[in-house]
């Protein structure tokens, strides 16, 4: 509250101070400043209420899928890994990937990697499900319109504190190595480092090879693993399906979350929010906040209206 009533403060000063201001250029100017500067401090404060999520504040593991789509849709897979460590890398956060697995002609059949920042997941989490693409396929000699789709899954990393809300029987588990296909150096292409598990009584199955070491790769994979099953176990418990990941749709036409339109027109639509961007290329190249934080007021929204 103390904060609260700063910026209250500050801008009453601002108000007496504009008063003052008139026919004064250089005071003015310094009303203007202040004013600019208030408001984006009260915007932060204000972003500040929209993460009550208990999980928040964790680092988000993210996998991203192909849907419908062919090489098209495996091109888009790329594409969105590019977008999320394009934004990444403005809220200079860390991005770690752990496992992918390349398309037969181009891009990715399907990555996951581990953005590392503050707030990352409640910051990524508004990223999950369908993300459907409109555009003129550079793999079409005809250059006909195609329509691809991938699907974002966003989960928090778990903290040591957190594990003990996953247990898990070394007996369900399968755990297979491989030799990495990534890249790596020569090392890795000679020796089985990658690690497969798969958990049997739910049939998820993790993967990592990004470490020259098994024991690392396997290491971060029975993490990946332990977030895939405290995930499941939230959805299992929560009332609403979408309460910690959002309803787990198909990837495919119907059930996309955003639209990213490049023919005929170029426009990005979020289907649940409602909220339109023109320009494509900025939003491809990391530009999702608008996204993000009107997905977060809408949540939060939507939370005040259940409880009144």
């Amino acid at each position: 509250m103390r904060t609260w009533d700063q910026l209250e403060k500050r801008a009453r000063d601002l108000i007496e101070l504009d008063h003052l201001a008139s026919g004064d250029p250089e005071l003015a100017q310094q009303v203007a400043e202040e004013e600019t500067k208030l408001a984006g401090e009260l915007r932060s404060r204000e972003l500040d209420l929209l993460f009550t999520d208990p999980y928040a504040n964790h680092n988000a593991v993210v996998t991203i899928s192909v849907g419908q789509g062919g090489v098209e849709a495996q091109d888009w897979v790329e594409m969105l890994m590019r977008m999320y460590i394009k934004w990444a890398e403005r809220h200079r956060f860390e991005v770690e990937v752990i496992d992918q697995s390349p398309g037969e002609e181009a891009g990715l059949k399907s990555v996951t990697f581990i953005v590392r920042g503050p707030r990352a997941y409640g910051l990524m989490r508004s990223e999950h499900g369908v993300h459907r693409l409109v555009r003129i396929s550079p793999f079409d000699q005809n250059h006909r319109r195609h329509t691809s789709f991938a699907l974002v899954e966003v989960m928090p990393e778990l903290e040591s504190t957190d594990e003990s809300a996953v247990v898990i029987n070394p007996q369900d588990l399968r755990i297979d190595t491989y030799r990495s296909t990534g890249a790596g150096g020569q090392h890795v292409n000679k020796t089985d480092s990658a690690i497969r598990i798969t958990h049997l009584p739910t049939g998820i199955v993790v993967t990592c090879q990004n470490e020259r070491s098994q024991m690392k790769n396997r290491e971060t994979a029975m993490k990946v693993l332990k977030a895939r099953l405290f995930q499941r176990q939230q959805q299992e418990a929560a009332e609403h399906l979408d309460q910690i990941r959002g309803q787990v749709m198909p990837a495919e036409f119907g059930s996309q979350i955003r639209n990213y339109v490049l023919q005929p027109y170029t426009l990005v639509k979020d289907v649940r929010t409602g909220l339109e961007v023109g320009n494509t290329q900025a939003v491809l190249d990391g530009d999702i906040d608008p996204f993000i934080e009107a997905w977060l007021r809408s949540r939060l929204s939507s939370s005040n209206g259940a409880r009144s």
